[in-house]
């Protein structure tokens, strides 16, 4: 059966976590264990504060790093250009965001873009995708969530109406 076949019979659910210039390498790590608990691909685009190599990525993501389904990219059009997401299947998270995250789409394949957890996704990247930027509600006491928080709201939600996944979660083991 084709992917398209595989997604009008509601069997199909692809997920990407995003992180355009991640400063944190432990926020980093816990994306990734995330994104391979959950069947996600996990792309980071440079620059990078920070080594993929060094311990404490890897420690955040336990001795799981290796199997995290990773791709690093030197730039946003580079990903944008060889992985050509549909618009529909972007969805972007700034403080910034015009709509909250419960209202997202969701297609069988879809982006979920982080920006660096001091500056924020850059504003080209606000403004190409300005009619797919989305927000976490939070309250006045705090500036803003942090990244790994952000991103595992998220996916978890983007996944939470997908059919394949509810029908994954009752054959594995549960937190």
């Amino acid at each position: 059966m084709s992917q398209e076949d595989r997604e009008i019979a509601g069997e199909f659910c692809e997920r990407h976590v995003v992180l355009v210039r991640p400063e944190i390498h432990w926020n980093t790590g816990n994306i990734g264990r995330t994104c391979l608990a959950t069947g996600a691909f996990l792309h980071v685009v440079k620059p990078m504060s920070f080594s993929l190599e060094s311990r404490e990525v890897k420690r955040a993501g336990l001795d799981y790093w290796e199997n995290v389904k990773l791709q690093i990219w030197e730039d946003f059009d580079t990903f944008v250009r060889d992985i050509a997401p549909k618009d529909e299947e972007v969805v972007i998270f700034s403080k910034r965001g015009t709509t909250p995250f419960w209202s997202m789409p969701r297609p069988a394949r879809l982006f979920l873009i982080f920006g660096s957890e001091t500056r924020g996704l850059p504003d080209e990247i606000l403004q190409r995708y300005a009619k797919a930027t989305f927000y976490i509600p939070i309250t006045a006491e705090t500036r803003s969530l942090n990244l790994s928080t952000a991103a595992g709201i998220a996916l978890y939600e983007s996944l939470r109406l997908a059919k394949p996944f509810h029908a994954w979660l009752a054959k594995d083991k549960m937190y």
